[in-house]
Order: structure tokens, then C-alpha cells, then sequence
């Protein structure tokens, strides 16, 4: 089993920047890949930013060159660091594992963008 726990989040002005961290515990040599989601109160959850197995990472449209996603497998870390961040950005963000064919999730940490 894996167990996958964020954190990092916090409330931050429109512009400015936080740095979200998920540390994988357990059967990290199963994880696959690491993947980024959020949920905004009242929508539905969100795909932000996944790495593929080929390396590359996809990210959602209105992230793209604003938020940067990296991943260690072989740690059993990934980050998402947030920058410009905007009143849109503000959600609950979770970290996913695909492990065996499975999806696990980390409890989510709450990013709040606000003046």
C-alpha cells in the first residue's frame, strides 16, 4: 500500500507564490506516476498537472507557465510550485499515485488566493 500526505499550502495575495510537497510512505516502487488535482468549493475535482510515462507532464490549460510539477519516483515525492497565483487558483489541491493499476490520494491541502 501507499500512503501519500501534502503539504504546503496556506493563503497567499493574488501574484504571489506557494509550493505544494506530496511524500509518498510504503510501497513507493509501485507508484507509477504522480498527478495533481484540485477542487474548488461547489465544481468538481480538477485535473492541474500529471506526469506521463514517457517522462513529459501535461498541465490544465490555465496553469500552463504558471505552475511547475516535478516528481521522483524513486523518492516517492512530487511537488507542484504555484506561481502568479491568481483568485481562480484558490481550491483544495491533491496529490494522486497510479499504483497497480490503482488511484491513491493524499487528503488535500487547502490553497487560498486572496487579498
Amino acid at each position: 500500500q501507499v500512503h501519500l500526505v501534502e503539504s504546503g499550502g496556506g493563503l497567499v495575495q493574488p501574484g504571489g507564490s506557494l509550493r505544494l510537497s506530496c511524500t509518498a510512505t510504503g510501497d513507493t516502487s509501485a507508484i507509477a506516476n504522480f498527478g495533481w488535482y484540485r477542487q474548488a468549493p461547489g465544481k468538481m475535482r480538477q485535473f492541474v498537472a500529471l506526469t506521463l510515462n514517457d517522462g513529459r507532464t501535461n498541465y490544465y490549460t490555465s496553469v500552463m507557465g504558471r505552475f511547475t510539477m516535478d516528481s521522483d519516483r524513486a523518492k516517492g515525492t512530487s511537488s507542484l510550485q504555484m506561481n502568479n497565483l491568481k483568485s481562480d487558483d484558490t481550491a483544495i489541491y491533491y496529490c494522486d499515485a497510479g499504483v497497480n493499476g490503482k488511484v491513491t490520494w493524499g487528503q488535500g491541502s487547502q490553497v487560498t488566493v486572496s487579498a
